[in-house]
């Protein structure tokens, strides 16, 4: 990646929508060659997908959860388990194995605690974990899927 790409890039974080001419005019180049880069990105996998952010209070999941899974079993066979498991659960949009003293995050998004309760109850019959904490979050202060390029 160059200069050139990274303030494609940029601008792509903002707004993917933005038309090839536009965005070739803001970084500098003419348009084939603004094409020519953006394909190259997504060929490359630098640009992984194309999608639509939406807000989650106007679609009815206002409630963000941040889940702390602690496990006493730490072999490949488990944690190949639990991600399937895991993807069985639209609720569940973020997964990270973590270092310190939780293995796992989850992030949940739901309509409300009762529907967050029911989403605990389905997890814990999924697979054995030794603990389970929630953290719900009360405010949502910054929120971006922009990388700092």
């Amino acid at each position: 990646m160059d200069d050139l790409d990274r303030k494609i890039i940029a601008h792509l974080q903002k707004d993917n929508l933005i038309p090839a001419n536009e965005l070739a005019e803001l970084v500098g180049c003419s348009r084939t060659v603004c094409w020519r880069r953006i394909k190259s990105l997504q060929e490359t996998g630098i640009i992984r997908a194309n999608v639509a952010l939406l807000n989650r209070e106007k679609v009815g999941l206002p409630v963000t959860v941040f889940v702390n899974v602690k496990t006493s079993s730490h072999d490949p066979n488990w944690l190949e388990n639990f991600a399937t498991v895991v993807e069985r659960f639209p609720e569940i949009t973020e997964f990270y194995r973590m270092s310190g003293d939780v293995d796992y995050l989850l992030k949940v998004v739901v309509p409300d605690i009762a529907s967050y309760d029911e989403f605990y109850r389905r997890l814990i019959q999924s697979i054995p974990l030794s603990d389970v904490s929630s953290n719900f979050a009360m405010e949502e202060i910054k929120f971006t899927t922009a990388l700092p390029i």
